[in-house]
């Protein structure tokens, strides 16, 4: 377990004082894959150093497994961060060193057996897929051998931490992909929690559980993925959502359709079982309406489908209502977009048309 209570941290460079973190509170309970979000100069790298205390916090405490590293001595720090391994996202391997040395490392620092270190690096070697690769050099090897090499290296001492620092930026996305799905691996088989600095939506998409949104150094948005992903609460978290879950009309389609007689625009989201659900088909035979789908996406987060539609749907209010009604029963949750105007401005339906939600509905 982590916990940050009320996170201070500035610089003091050339006379400036620079707030890096500025009262920020963060738990993350054991066997948690927890995402930390954020742009360049959020203040995601200086969070994660202060859970192994490469960086102390000006003001506020960070407890690790329940215990407060601010009470700790020289020693007992030292003992605390055997606890928590780290992956970097240039790998920092020892180019003069072979795979199986590099592994080593944290095992000869802490002066264990030959025999231990042997086995304890055969064995890691076999759990990343690299053990043809044990006598080579990181420069004979591609850049997602040498992460799995640092995760190796990481994993060494037998953490119950991970630390990940854009641990997949320098990767191309195949190889991202693996080593994310090498890290799930980790934290299913080895009980591990993980902690997970990134800028891309996609990461915090395939592993985590929860994320964290920081901008200029505050925790903007927090909470389950599929909550934060399905209903973000910040533009900021909103922009990064969009890069992985595409909830906006075309602007092509836009500009075909007319603003009279063009009916009502609906966005209808559906997460779970319903997804899959013939709900639409139901609801044309059902009601008098007549439904044109402008928009859809579908996207799998944390095993559960979440699901986008934006409907035209036109009829008399009356059947239109009783249409969205029966939306709100199977378990559908609908906004109403107002009349859509200046098409040829629009990019986006969230900022092209003028808005106003007139009744949410979701299944009692």
């Amino acid at each position: 377990m982590i916990e940050l209570q009320d996170i201070h941290k500035t610089f003091k460079r050339k006379g400036q004082t620079i707030e890096a973190l500025k009262g920020v509170n963060l738990r993350v309970n054991k066997g948690d894959i927890f995402g930390v979000i954020g742009y360049s100069g959020a203040g995601k790298s200086t969070l994660i150093r202060m859970v192994n205390y490469l960086e102390r916090p000006t003001k506020g405490r960070v407890f690790v497994e329940g215990e407060p590293l601010d009470q700790f001595s020289p020693a007992q720090l030292r003992k605390a961060k055997k606890k928590i391994g780290m992956i970097f996202q240039h790998f920092n391997l020892l180019e003069s060193k072979t795979v199986y040395d590099n592994i080593a490392i944290p095992l000869v620092l802490l002066k264990q057996d030959k025999n231990r270190i042997r086995e304890r690096v055969t064995e890691l070697l076999r759990f990343i897929g690299l053990s043809d690769k044990a006598d080579s050099y990181p420069r004979e090897l591609s850049g997602g051998q040498k992460q799995r090499v640092g995760i190796a290296r990481a994993l060494a001492s037998n953490p119950s931490i991970l630390l990940c620092d854009e641990a997949t930026s320098a990767l191309d996305p195949q190889t991202t992909k693996s080593i994310l799905d090498l890290l799930k691996k980790i934290n299913e088989q080895y009980h591990i929690t993980i902690l997970i600095i990134t800028h891309e939506m996609a990461v915090i998409q395939q592993i985590c559980n929860k994320v964290a949104v920081m901008e200029k150094g505050e925790i903007i948005e927090q909470g389950e993925v599929l909550e934060v992903f399905g209903n973000p609460q910040h533009p900021t978290t909103e922009s990064f959502v969009r890069t992985v879950i595409q909830t906006s009309v075309p602007e092509s389609v836009l500009r075909t359709l007319s603003p009279e007689g063009a009916g009502r625009l609906f966005k209808l989201k559906f997460v779970g079982g319903n997804a899959s659900e013939p709900i639409i088909d139901s609801l044309i035979r059902k009601y008098n309406v007549s439904v044109n789908i402008l928009f859809a996406n579908m996207s799998e987060i944390q095993n559960t489908t979440l699901g986008t539609l934006i409907l035209q749907i036109e009829g008399e209010d009356k059947d239109i209502f009783r249409a969205v009604e029966f939306l709100g029963t199977r378990g559908v949750e609908i906004q109403e977009l107002r009349e859509f105007q200046s098409f040829s401005e629009a990019g986006d339906v969230e900022e092209g048309v003028k808005q106003r939600k007139i009744k949410e509905v979701k299944a009692v």
